[in-house]
């Protein structure tokens, strides 16, 4: 069964503190074990890590003609910073691995199974 791993982590912000480079290294690293660590599991199907919001544009049709603005849909302390798409027999295994997810250390992952995907262009149920 298909789990989204959703990374929601604080916005960079210039005023405040930032991560030294020793830190992020540190970070790459761990987020590289991960990876190779889902992949040698064999449950690992995507890993997406997103710029911060303010690269985002939002598109809606609400009002009936297409609106398209620069920024995130809504301001927040914490972002979607990435996510992760895993195959793994149930809800146990994809909590194991959100348990290890490096960011975990100063952002939250939400766990929620896919309720349908594309493959090959066709919609599959999860």
């Amino acid at each position: 069964m298909r789990y989204a791993l959703m990374f929601h982590a604080p916005e960079p912000d210039s005023d405040g503190p930032q991560p030294t480079d020793e830190q992020i290294a540190e970070m790459q690293q761990l987020m590289t074990d991960y990876v190779s660590a889902l992949h040698a599991a064999g449950v690992l199907v995507s890993a997406e890590m997103l710029q911060p919001s303010t690269a985002a544009t939002t598109v809606s049709r609400r009002s009936g003609g297409t609106v398209i603005e620069d920024g995130p849909f809504a301001e927040a302390k914490e972002a979607l910073a990435g996510v992760f798409i895993l195959d793994v027999p149930g809800p146990d295994a994809a909590l194991a691995w959100a348990e290890k997810f490096p960011g975990a250390t100063y952002g939250v992952v939400e766990v929620r199974p896919v309720g349908v995907y594309v493959s090959d262009g066709s919609w599959m149920t999860a």
